[in-house]
């Protein structure tokens, strides 16, 4: 296209530069992924430097793909290389992200849930032109047991610790025992989390997701809580029970097409003194709040994924990036006198909402 608009050039080749870098990025996403399922990681976090024979062996996988592989890795800084030797070693500081699925570094499940995403774009195409939705059922399988890997080790250093202690009284109703809702639980990492800090409590989880209800189902019974924990397939603007100490909503609120009725399902199903806990993504107020790494990421996964959900399930897409003032308007309009935000991540902020 003709133009007379003069060129830097200077920022042209600086444009050419982080382009390059996003190809790699992009590509590079899906060999961790590789990485993750077939073992490589772990096998080099546990051996040391490797060659790419010695991997090969070690993981049951051929040689000649895991070269490849191992020079990507290399070359995107995640492995170091030995030229003397031909090794190539995992970085303990590495391993604790690639590895340690404990860990609140970990982040191979942020790779999961990401080029799960990826395969959605024919439908998101489409969407962009007709203005339809696309519900989180109809993604990937990979996209719930991602999610579920990527929160998890954030619930499980914050949630009991830090968050639950800043509800104004919840903590010594959770200790006495009392009744919680984990609305759009997914596979239970969250409910399981809770209801192994408060036996005396009773917790339930609820979802729209048959597969993630099962999911979380055969994972109480492994973390040995099934008998304080039900699961249970509703959404989260008819989910039954009454008298709830707590109901907690972890990044799921801005997925609901409905976000006002659940919270107002919520509002009438809280015991007098009772609190909703809701964890939502780190957003800035302003565009220009967002406009940096965390921005980015979270962008991406609202167009993909959070808001086509919204779109096909109700009217109002808050969206991965919703601010804080959007969501106090939302508990506001659902019947809550007082929403506050108790703590922060760097990857989510924590709210607590009373009547």
């Amino acid at each position: 296209m003709a133009t007379n608009t003069s060129i830097d050039e200077a920022k042209l080749e600086a444009f050419m530069g982080r382009v390059v870098s996003d190809f790699g990025g992009l590509s590079s996403g899906a060999l961790v992924v590789l990485g993750d399922k077939l073992g490589l990681y772990r096998a080099l976090a546990e051996s040391g430097p490797l060659t790419s024979a010695e991997l090969a062996e070690r993981t049951g996988t051929v040689e000649r793909y895991v070269r490849e592989w191992l020079l990507n890795q290399a070359a995107g800084g995640y492995l170091e290389y030995e030229p003397a030797t031909g090794r190539y070693s995992l970085p303990p500081e590495h391993a604790i992200a690639l590895t340690d699925e404990q860990s609140p570094y970990f982040v191979a499940g942020g790779f999961q849930v990401l080029t799960a995403m990826l395969r959605a774009l024919p439908r998101i195409t489409q969407a962009f032109r007709t203005g339809e939705g696309m519900l989180w059922g109809e993604h990937d399988p990979d996209l719930f047991e991602g999610t579920e890997r990527f929160f998890r080790p954030g619930y499980a250093a914050h949630l009991v610790s830090e968050w639950i202690p800043a509800l104004e009284g919840i903590q010594a109703k959770l200790e006495a025992g009392a009744t919680v809702a984990d609305v759009g639980c997914g596979h239970g990492a969250s409910t399981i989390i809770m209801a192994q800090a408060f036996p005396r409590s009773r917790f339930f989880g609820f979802d729209n997701h048959l597969p993630s209800i099962e999911r979380a189902r055969v994972a109480a019974e492994r973390a040995g809580v099934s008998d304080r924990v039900r699961f249970e397939t509703t959404g989260g603007q008819g989910f039954p029970g009454t008298d709830y100490a707590l109901v907690a909503f972890f990044d799921c609120l801005h997925d609901m097409g409905d976000p006002i009725g659940a919270l107002r399902h919520s509002y009438q199903a809280l015991a007098s003194d009772g609190a909703v806990l809701v964890v939502e993504p780190m957003a800035g107020e302003r565009v220009e709040d967002n406009l940096n790494p965390i921005g980015r990421v979270y962008a991406a996964a609202s167009t993909l994924c959070c808001t086509p959900n919204a779109l096909a399930s109700g009217a109002l897409a808050l969206g991965t990036l919703a601010a804080e003032a959007q969501l106090r308007e939302v508990a506001r309009a659902a019947g809550f006198a007082r929403f506050r935000r108790i703590a922060e991540t760097p990857f989510n902020r924590i709210y607590e909402a009373r009547p």
